[in-house]
């Protein structure tokens, strides 16, 4: 598919885009938009891992800080809810940036964020899938030698091809079968939760502990009582927890580390030209509202679970044992139960069945294939509205005629990916770059924020012909309201992953050299692309400033 100049319908002028529509259809409802939210602040694969980390912050009340992060996230539903149905258009925060803060400054923030960072999501994905699925199945069944095949070098790297792998076989079914797939994911995963749920709620805390000891001997060959080994190995880096402890200030600290999760029911809001109805503010709010406070929910009660059953103690000394030892934080030592640890496993320890035990590690890992497709998905649609709109080359936005695929996009998410992995796998010093991966997208989040606030007055033409008009607190424009709540939220949070003077969450400027030199780079690396972009374009007579004035034709 060349670059021959095709007309477009509407107020777009002939000439401008690729051609005269995107190609994509209109194959999901409202309730496939909600799923792929639910997924995208998923509670079991980035939820439980991302809250193993706040032990770092003791002091800090969990249960008080997901509830208040769902709040302060819900300004950003209804932020992205409102552009939505301004600009119901495929690439999302690419299209309204864009188009409100201008067509170089757009691509250059939203393409960081969605394509560059995005790479470093495969390893984090791959990690994810070893600790939760991998390694306890393996374990659990017997199989030793698997188990620590995938913690050695290659193992990383085997796992991390195994999602780029699945990722790619999933995004290229198209859109209409994948929502079949994460339905069927969805329905299945949360017949598992409420097993585990079921178990944790009419078990003692004794029988919890009677449960451990026996499989921490039975499966990783622990002493006796390897319950109270791991609070002692712990103890030697880690003060321990109180689930009751309350005080605001360390609340707010655990803020940073819950938008590892909770910070993405908009994930799928660069597939909303995708959706139908999505003009409609309601449809694309009650989606993503419903995704973020459905996990919020459920990740309370599994929080409770866990403090009546488990003791929140013992599951935060496990985790400090746990990842003090790995990061070889000075005077650690390794806990009896060599593993991440899992909570779905913890809860299989209540039956007395290794059978039963893998079969529920197998059900509950269907968390991670429903919510894997997550990985390209929404970045494949940025790149090839970045290629519709010519500053990309026309073969990223081509499409298969059958399933509606760009492939041309998903190329480029696959390609970079795969050497990204390999220096993830055989490079250990690269590893500090990751830990920036979810400020980047933080960073672009804001930047699409920014792009709300002040869409009444930039692109008045835009604003005033929207469903969000007449949506006004005390005569301020409630897209500007909410925008500037959200704004000073995100903020909030990337002022501590960069500045904490106790450097928490392991991503300050002092710490993670790497991480700035790489991110540094991409976005020179983006500015360089758009540049070449505009010089290449002028010379074939198209005028990128015009396109990006324009809406994107469907």
């Amino acid at each position: 598919m060349g670059d021959a100049t095709m007309g477009s319908p509407g107020a777009a002028r002939p000439g401008l885009f690729l051609r005269n529509a995107t190609g994509l259809v209109k194959s999901w409802s409202t309730f496939d938009a909600f799923v792929y939210s639910f997924w995208s602040v998923n509670l079991i694969t980035l939820g439980l891992y991302g809250m193993s980390f706040v032990y770092t912050v003791p002091d800090g009340q969990l249960l008080a800080a997901i509830l208040l992060f769902g709040v302060l996230t819900t300004f950003l539903v209804i932020t992205y809810a409102m552009l939505v149905s301004v600009m119901p258009r495929t690439g999302g925060d690419y299209a309204w940036q864009s188009r409100v803060l201008g067509g170089g400054l757009g691509f250059v923030l939203s393409i960081t964020g969605w394509w560059f960072t995005l790479f470093l999501w495969a390893p984090i994905y791959a990690n994810i899938l070893v600790v939760q699925f991998f390694s306890p199945l393996a374990y659990t069944l017997g199989w030793t030698s698997v188990a620590t095949f995938f913690t050695s070098q290659t193992g990383v790297f085997v796992s991390c091809l195994i999602v780029l792998a699945f990722v790619s076989i999933v995004v290229t079914m198209g859109m209409e079968t994948y929502a079949r797939i994460q339905k069927v994911c969805f329905w299945i995963g949360i017949g598992g939760l409420v097993v585990v749920c079921g178990l944790l709620l009419f078990a003692s805390p004794q029988d919890f502990q009677n449960a451990f000891n026996r499989e921490a001997t039975s499966i990783f060959g622990a002493p006796a009582n390897a319950y109270q080994g791991t609070i002692a190995a712990a103890s030697k880096t880690f003060g321990g927890s109180n689930f009751g402890t309350f005080s605001f200030g360390p609340l707010l600290l655990l803020l940073p580390w819950l938008a590892f999760y909770l910070l993405w029911p908009n994930w799928g809001a660069t597939l909303y030209g995708e959706v139908r109805g999505a003009k409609d503010i309601r449809k694309p709010f009650w989606s993503m509202f419903a995704g973020l406070w459905v996990t919020v929910a459920l990740v309370a009660f599994v929080v409770i679970l866990i403090n009546k059953t488990i003791g929140w103690n013992f599951y935060q000394s496990a985790n400090a044992a746990y990842w003090n030892n790995l990061f070889a934080v000075q005077g650690a030592v390794a806990p009896p139960v060599p593993i991440w640890p899992y909570p779905v496993m913890y809860a299989g320890f209540l039956v007395n069945s290794h059978l039963f035990q893998a079969l529920l590690i197998l059900v509950m890992g269907l968390w991670f294939f429903g919510w894997a497709g997550t990985l390209f998905l929404s970045s494949t649609r940025v790149i090839f509205a970045a290629a519709f709109d010519r500053v990309l080359p026309s073969w990223a936005a081509n499409i298969s005629a059958k399933r509606r695929v760009p492939y041309g996009a998903l190329i480029l998410m696959i390609l970079p990916s795969i050497v990204i992995s390999a220096i993830y796998a055989y490079k250990p010093t690269f590893t500090s770059v990751f830990l920036d991966a979810t400020a980047v997208l933080a960073l672009t989040f804001f930047a699409t924020t920014v792009a709300a606030i002040i869409l009444p007055w930039r692109r008045k033409d835009l604003y005033d012909a929207s469903p969000i008009a007449n949506y006004k607190v005390a005569g301020i424009p409630a897209i500007t309201v909410v925008g500037v709540i959200t704004g000073a939220f995100l903020l909030f949070m990337l002022w501590e992953w960069s500045f904490n003077a106790a450097d928490l969450y392991g991503t300050t400027f002092q710490s993670t050299p790497n991480s700035v030199y790489y991110f540094l780079a991409t976005y020179i690396v983006a500015v360089v692309i758009y540049v070449v972009a505009r010089i290449v374009r002028r010379r074939q007579g198209i005028d990128l400033a015009r396109i990006h004035h324009e809406i994107p034709v469907e």
